[in-house]
């Protein structure tokens, strides 16, 4: 059973930092590449960050310079390290696990980020 169990999320102000983590199981990681997406209220989903197992990584323009994904593979987590962050940074952030050779396609259930004073 594929689990992506995602942490971190909550409350904080304007200019302020946060860490989500999200803990894979019941996938090879090596074999995913791991990603952070958002969506706000009435909005669509959309990408914030992908990484592959060489550690690759892709951002989404206006995240660059503010935020860093990362894995570890020995805990088989990746991190999303959230900095200067602003209100319209508020969403649901979730992770994904996404292999096109196994056309595996996984998703957490999601942790609230609310940015406000």
């Amino acid at each position: 059973q594929v689990q992506l169990v995602e942490s971190g999320g909550g409350l904080v102000q304007p200019g302020g930092s946060l860490r989500l983590s999200c803990a894979a199981s019941g996938i090879i990681f090596s074999d995913y590449t791991m990603g952070w997406y958002r969506q706000a209220p009435g909005k669509q989903r959309e990408l914030v960050a992908t990484i592959t197992d060489s550690r690759i990584t892709n951002y989404r323009d206006s995240m660059k310079g503010r935020f860093t994904i990362s894995r570890d593979s020995a805990k088989n987590t990746i991190y999303l390290q959230m900095s200067s962050l602003k209100p319209e940074d508020t969403a649901v952030y979730y992770c994904n696990a996404f292999s096109g050779g196994l056309r595996h396609d996984y998703w957490g259930q999601g942790t609230q980020v609310t940015v406000s004073s």
